[in-house]
């Protein structure tokens, strides 16, 4: 009986590393992504609270919600084309330290400006989180697998909404609210900790330099704003994240305004929809990997599942303005939610997909800074429409109509063939 090679234990060896990594990889994205979430949701959770403790009116409310997602966008440039010059390892590890020390000084402030500053630098330290995330998986995952990892750790910010009441709630019952704040930030300084310690880079692990990707240049940066396909980026992620922001804001005092119920049920009732989400999330990563194959343009299927789940939340998000019941109302979002997470996935597959492996932040960064504009505009968007007209009606079918107008982005300007993406090289 003849011997395997010599060279197949080792190869063997090598593989069962990269496995391993891949996976510890995946599973550290995914806890960081949940803690992000976690983070932005502890203000609107303690908001009753906060508000009698410092004082706060209505407005200043709103403009402290509103504060993390406007830093968070503008922020997406610079720390986007940043990353590609910076390893994975440092720059989520030092965001993840920085937005830690923000969340846990939002627990020790004394007054409205100090809370402003507090969660603008929350949104500054949190910028770099889904740019080297989408990073992560260009450099450890083959072509036609990345859409099943992005699915997988992109799910966390779903389970982290629908998680977040329970858990804060608890939490800021038994501590209060400036303990909850403080504690958030102590368990991202430990998730920090272990994620530089943990996390291998690709460029340190791959013995030779030359599989290596070159470092970026910042003429390279600017390149990506002459390409068409970063624009129709840009606008489809614009309506993912509206819908999201739009649901994610305003969810609850829908279900109190719109369904008549009490704080607690809406309460309960809003974490439905984005378990949805995750499920969508992770599912539209497995399909696409499972309808693509080596050596296939997986970008083909991504933006034909992209488009489809942008079309869905459209039509979803319509059927809820026109629900006549609070069950068909919550079956439509949790449809239209579930659509939104298989799209945000996909689309930050796309980008690992699309970009050179040198322009992987740079491109990510970009997309995020259009989507979380549109995440910043949703709640006002939300706001003076309901404030108008007396109903939620005319704010939904302002979210579907602008889903379908990012779904005919990304299919009149997001190309079918890879070669057009190699321009960006």
């Amino acid at each position: 009986m003849s011997e395997p090679p010599v060279a197949a234990a080792p190869e063997r060896r090598g593989h069962r590393l990269v496995t391993a990594i891949q996976r510890r990889s995946v599973a550290l994205l995914m806890f960081a992504a949940l803690l992000n979430y976690m983070d932005r949701s502890a203000l609107a959770i303690a908001n009753p609270l906060i508000r009698a403790d410092l004082h706060l009116s209505i407005a200043q409310m709103g403009v402290l919600l509103s504060a993390l997602l406007w830093t968070y966008a503008l922020a997406q440039l610079p720390i986007g084309a940043l990353l590609d010059r910076v390893r994975p390892r440092l720059s989520l590890g030092v965001g993840l330290a920085f937005w830690s020390a923000a969340q846990a000084c939002g627990g020790l402030v004394s007054g409205f400006g100090q809370f402003v500053a507090a969660r603008s630098m929350l949104g500054l330290g949190e910028a770099p989180m889904f740019p080297t995330a989408a990073a992560v998986v260009r450099d450890w995952f083959p072509l036609h697998k990345r859409s099943g990892a992005t699915g997988v750790w992109n799910s966390a910010p779903a389970l982290a909404q629908a998680i977040a009441p329970p858990i804060l709630t608890l939490l800021m019952t038994a501590l209060g609210w400036r303990a909850m704040f403080v504690t958030l930030g102590l368990a991202g300084f430990c998730l920090s900790a272990i994620w530089v310690f943990a996390y291998r880079d690709r460029r340190r692990h791959v013995a030779r330099r030359s599989q290596a990707a070159p470092v970026a240049v910042w003429s390279a940066w600017s390149q990506l704003f002459r390409q068409r396909i970063t624009w129709g980026l840009m606008a489809g992620n614009f309506g993912v994240i509206y819908v999201l922001w739009l649901y994610s804001t305003w969810l609850p005092s829908y279900l109190e305004i719109a369904r008549g119920l009490n704080i607690h049920k809406a309460g309960l009732l809003s974490a439905v929809p984005f378990a949805f989400g995750m499920v969508g999330s992770i599912g539209a990563g497995m399909l696409t990997d499972r309808m693509g194959r080596p050596g296939a343009p997986a970008i083909r299927v991504q933006k034909a599942i992209v488009s489809i789940s942008l079309v869905g939340m459209g039509l979803f998000t319509f059927a809820a303005a026109q629900a006549g019941t609070t069950g068909a109302a919550i079956t439509d979002i949790s449809a239209a939610l579930f659509f939104d997470g298989a799209a945000t996935g996909i689309a930050w597959a796309m980008v690992s997909t699309i970009a050179p492996p040198n322009l992987v932040g740079a491109l990510g960064g970009i997309q995020n800074f259009a989507g979380y504009l549109g995440g910043a505009l949703a709640p006002m968007v939300t706001g003076f429409a309901v404030q108008a007209t007396g109903s939620f009606t005319l704010a939904l079918g302002i979210g579907a109509t602008i889903a379908f107008a990012s779904a005919a982005s990304y299919v009149l300007m997001v190309p079918r063939s890879p070669k057009m993406a190699e321009q960006l090289a």
